[in-house]
């Protein structure tokens, strides 16, 4: 039998799922139904259903849902339950401050190691995870099992930087490069465009004047 393919679409409201339920179940609420949680969320009761059934529904007739059970079953979907070491590529403003950010590691993503080609960053830290020299990557990379690299380096050395990811294993990519990278089909990328979010934004603001 053929296995089931979920959408994207699908796949992109499972965190929004988690990040409600983990909410709930900080304050102390055990079970909640399909209705309750559309209401909070502004999503359609049938919607939840029918992306909850996806995975085997976790519901009850008459009861809904057990808050805490149901965060753990879409933490394991998401593979919350493993831990994803992370390397940053370009330790500048925006690398750094993704360095900084302490709350990856709740959900089991760990910043291993931050590379950069700035001597005046190398050799340094950011609340302790090392800064190395980029000419290190693949030599890191052999030792050092990694699942996911974060790219915040500029448009021009992007995709040569993902070559060398590529090259060396690494096989999830999130992009916050200016560039559409090319990659092999067993690479994922995740691009962050913020630009272009600030754009589809403008635009919804524009609309509503």
């Amino acid at each position: 039998m053929p296995e089931k393919v979920i959408s994207r679409a699908v796949i992109r409201r499972l965190p929004r799922y988690y990040r409600y339920l983990n909410e709930l179940q900080y304050e102390g609420v055990e079970r909640i139904s399909s209705g309750q949680l559309s209401k909070l969320m502004n999503v359609t009761a049938s919607q939840i259903r029918q992306d909850l059934n996806n995975f085997g529904g976790f519901g009850q007739q008459g009861y809904g849902y057990n808050v805490a059970h149901l965060k753990e079953e879409i933490g394991k979907i998401l593979y919350l339950d493993k831990v994803h070491n992370m390397i940053i590529v370009g330790g500048g403003n925006f690398g750094h401050a993704l360095a900084g950010y302490r709350r990856f590691e709740e959900k089991n993503f760990i910043i291993r190691a931050v590379f950069d080609v700035d001597k005046s960053l190398i050799g340094t830290d950011i609340r302790g995870i090392p800064i190395l020299d980029v000419a290190e990557l693949p030599a890191y990379l052999a030792e050092h099992p990694t699942d996911i690299a974060i790219l915040t380096v500029p448009k021009s050395v992007a995709q040569e930087v993902t070559d060398i990811l590529v090259a060396n294993g690494i096989k999830g990519i999130m992009n916050f490069a200016h560039l559409d990278l090319e990659v092999p089909d067993d690479v994922t990328v995740e691009s962050i465009h913020l630009s272009e979010n600030m754009m589809e934004l403008s635009y919804r603001l524009g609309e509503r004047r």
